[in-house]
This record gives structure tokens, C-alpha cells and sequence, in this order.
């Protein structure tokens, strides 16, 4: 006869991290940021105004803006790239997918080796949005509060992601589209005021709104998690204002959060705290040179140091091998990437793009770009491989090695640097970050604009309005 399991039996019942969080988010103060949070905080700040208006005229933003115009409303906030004010949460989702329509925003780090490397969330995008859009509804915010706020949900999502067990993302929830949510709600709270207990109901009406499955990645679908979960946090945030009820424990216990999308918390995780060592500064966040999924960076870096060294051309390559683990082969999917959105979950794409234009920017990752025959043949040429000695040694860092075969008969090899380009411990420089932010903006703000944009964001916690954060993203409207 057999026993029934209890499926229970794993989850703690005495966590309070919704209580934890809630009182984070009420107490914490701008003189608690350290200065190394407030110093990366405005660099991601930066990072994020770029990728806004990068994805300001992408296809999948056009429809979202012609949507929430088409609907219009109480004339909270500007819609991105439009004249229209829309209200607060309609605007968050148009902005928010904007910062993740070329999957360029940042991404969490951790050094857990019970979680699959750059695999938990991106961590700016939900309260950045939520912070801009929160500004320009209630007015009076100045650069102090907003990066308080942006910070306090920085923190909140990240611990939330960290805090959680790896088989949240492993079962297919995509984090950014779920604990973004959460990132977004601490910030639109932090810049309401809101406490006691319509903070703590908040969290559950954000926890019940949380959403996003990874079957959508490689379409437009995976940026709008990132812009629901804007949405979702305003929402939140403007309903428990309201007086609106939820459970105030809804991120603990069997049928919280964190048991039902995350199969449990780690108990000894939770005794961190918030606010205590910010995840921002440590173990830190990865600004991406690259427009794609992280997990293919240090590839590409490696791609680019094979070929360039050895000045390799694009006829003389007769087959590239990629040898890596199931952390990077299973969610980078594609063998042979269609459109620039496959192209983001693509090793023969983006090492493609290496081997034929020696970059792997916005323009190579188009459709056009990815569609035409030099791409299509060049990925034809480029395998992937499930390496068993790689697999072996763990998750814990990126691990990859290239093989090239030329057609004179000989190969080129080498592993990629686990230090990664854009990792906490191999950082882009603050040029380098500022070079990126124009790249996002070409073609869509001219020289000038891009100067005003950059110098607004490096100043951002000392601005007497927040407001200019936004008003930077649409110059001439």
C-alpha cells in the first residue's frame, strides 16, 4: 500500500518575509543607501533610460502604445513616444516592455551554486518604470525619493528572487515577468507612502498578479511579462491605497508565493534580511554589452576574441562547435534563430553575428539582419554540443569552450573567460556603459538629445524633479 506524500512537508511555516519586506519598505530611508548602492544604482538608472528608448520603436511597443492610446484614460503619466498622458499603470506597461524589448536590461548575480547562473531576474527595469511613472502621477518627487524608491524595489525584487528555490525558473516561470512584480509594487509603495497594513496587502495583491512563462521567450510575449509586471506592481500599489484587501503573509507559508511558484524559500537565506547587504553592491548586477540573453555572453566574447585574433574570415569558417552545459543549451534554444527575437535565445545567431560583422549590436540582432542569407547560411555552419565534464562542474559560473574548423583544415579553440564583460568583476567602464546608451539611441534621439539623456541620469539623485528622468525619453513631445 502506498503512502501519500506530503507535499507540504518542505515548506517553512514560520517564514515572515512578507512582514520583513513590508517593514523594509516602510522604514528604509535615503540616508541607509550606501554610496557604492547609490553610485551602481545611477548607473543602472542610465543603463535603463537607454533601453527605453532603444525599444521605444520596436514593432511589439508600436501595439501597446497604439492600444493604451485607443483607450486613454486619467492623464497620469506620458506614454512613451506618443503626446498622450495615459493612466499610471497603462503607461507602465508600455515603458516597461520598452526596457526589455531587446532583452539589453541587466541581470541579477548570484553565487549561490544551488541556482543556475544568470538565471533570476532582471532587476532595474519594474521599479524604474514604476519609480518614472510614480513620479510624474504624484509630482513633488525629487531625484532623493526617486532613487530611494527605485533602490527600496531594487532590493525587494532581488532578495525576493535570491530567497526563493532555483525550481521557480527550472519549472518554467520566467522571474522577471513574477518577482519583477514585486519590484515594481515596493517602489510605486515606497514613493505612496503606504504602511502598516494596506503595505502588507499590497504584497498580495502583487503576489496574486505575479505571471510569465518561459514558452514565451523568443517572442514579444517575454518582454511583456517585464511591462505586466510594471503594470501589475502600479496596480497594486494604487488598489491597497485604496483600502483593497489581500492576505498580509502572501509571500509565506503552503499557499504563499514562494511554496506555489517557487516550490519553497531557503530558511537560512531569509535570516539576511533586507537592506542589510544590498544585492546591488554585493554579489552585484551585470550591465549587458549584448542584446540577448546573458548566458550567451561569454560565448560571444569568446567568438570574438577567436575570430579577431586570429583574423579569421567568414569563408574560411567550415564548422564552429559550441561545447557548454544544460544551464545555457536548454534555455538558449534555438538551432537556428528566424527573427531577431529567436536570435536573443540563439548561440548560432549570435556567434554568427561575430563571425560576419565582428559585433553583435542592435542592428546585427534585426530581422532584416537575421533573415538574410549570410546569417542563415553562417548559422547552418554552427552546432551546439552538451559537454558532460562541463555539465559536471556545476552551474555556478558560465561555462563554455569554442571549436572552429577552417576550411584550410585546421582549428582554433579556447574557453570563455568566466569572468565575464559586464559582470560585477569585469564591469563595463562608465565610457563603455555611456557608449551603449547611445547605440540604443541611434537613429531615435540626435547627438544633443543623447547628451541630455546621459547628463540627467548621471545627476539623477540630486534633480529638484524627477519628472526630467521621463521628459528625456520623449524630447520633442
Amino acid at each position: 500500500m502506498s503512502v501519500a506524500r506530503n507535499i507540504y512537508a518542505d515548506i517553512p511555516e514560520d517564514t515572515a518575509v512578507t512582514a520583513a519586506a513590508a517593514e523594509f519598505v516602510e522604514s528604509v530611508r535615503f540616508e541607509d543607501l550606501p554610496e557604492e548602492a547609490l553610485r551602481i544604482g545611477t548607473r543602472c538608472v542610465l543603463d535603463g533610460l537607454g533601453l527605453f528608448v532603444a525599444g521605444s520603436d520596436h514593432e511589439m511597443v508600436e501595439i501597446l502604445r497604439a492600444e493604451a492610446a485607443e483607450t486613454g484614460g486619467r492623464p497620469d503619466a506620458q506614454l512613451l513616444g506618443h503626446t498622450d498622458l495615459v493612466p499610471a499603470a497603462m503607461a507602465a506597461r508600455v515603458l516597461g516592455t520598452s526596457g526589455h524589448a531587446h532583452d539589453w536590461d541587466d541581470s541579477q548575480v548570484s553565487t549561490d551554486p544551488a541556482h543556475i547562473y544568470g538565471l533570476l531576474t532582471h532587476p532595474t527595469i519594474p521599479p524604474l518604470t514604476a519609480s518614472l511613472v510614480m513620479a510624474q502621477k504624484l509630482g513633488n518627487i525629487d531625484g532623493k525619493a526617486f532613487m530611494l524608491a527605485f533602490l527600496t524595489g531594487f532590493e525587494v525584487e532581488c532578495k525576493i528572487s535570491e530567497w526563493m528555490l532555483p525550481q521557480h525558473y527550472m519549472r518554467g516561470m520566467h522571474s522577471s515577468g513574477t518577482v519583477g512584480t514585486f519590484g515594481a509594487y515596493a517602489a510605486a509603495a515606497k514613493l505612496l507612502g503606504l504602511t502598516g497594513d494596506r503595505l502588507r496587502s499590497g504584497f498580495g495583491i502583487a503576489a496574486s498578479l505575479a505571471a510569465g512563462i518561459r514558452c514565451n521567450f523568443g517572442t514579444m510575449t517575454k518582454p511583456l511579462h517585464v511591462g505586466r509586471a510594471c503594470e501589475n506592481g502600479i496596480t497594486a500599489a494604487l488598489l491597497a491605497q485604496r483600502g483593497y484587501t489581500a492576505d498580509p503573509q502572501a509571500l509565506d507559508g503552503p499557499w504563499g508565493f514562494f511554496a506555489v511558484q517557487g516550490g519553497g524559500v531557503s530558511a537560512e537565506k531569509v535570516g539576511q534580511g533586507f537592506g542589510r547587504t544590498w544585492t546591488i553592491v554585493e554579489p552585484g548586477v551585470s550591465i549587458k554589452p549584448y542584446p540577448c540573453g546573458v548566458l550567451t555572453h561569454p560565448t560571444i566574447d569568446l567568438m570574438l576574441r577567436l575570430v579577431t585574433d586570429a583574423d579569421i574570415k567568414p569563408d574560411a569558417i567550415g564548422s564552429v562547435t559550441v561545447h557548454a552545459g544544460t544551464n545555457i543549451l536548454k534555455p538558449i534554444r534555438y538551432p537556428i534563430a528566424v527573427n531577431h527575437l529567436q536570435a536573443k535565445f540563439s548561440l548560432p545567431a549570435a556567434l554568427a553575428m561575430i563571425a560576419l560583422a565582428r559585433q553583435a549590436g542592435k542592428h546585427e540582432f534585426s530581422d532584416a539582419f537575421v533573415r538574410s542569407e549570410p546569417m542563415q547560411a553562417m548559422q547552418r555552419r554552427i552546432r551546439t554540443e552538451l559537454d558532460s565534464d562541463i555539465e559536471a562542474q556545476g552551474f555556478d559560473v558560465m561555462r563554455s569552450r569554442i571549436t572552429i574548423q577552417l576550411t584550410d583544415g585546421s582549428e582554433v579553440a579556447g574557453w570563455a573567460d568566466e569572468k565575464y564583460r559586464g559582470g560585477p568583476e569585469n564591469p563595463l567602464s562608465d565610457r563603455e556603459l555611456e557608449a551603449k546608451v547611445r547605440s540604443c539611441c541611434a537613429g531615435l534621439l540626435d547627438a544633443a538629445q543623447q547628451d541630455r539623456l546621459i547628463a540627467t541620469a548621471w545627476k539623477a539623485g540630486d534633480l529638484a524633479d524627477a519628472v526630467d528622468l521621463a521628459r528625456v525619453l520623449n524630447p520633442e513631445r
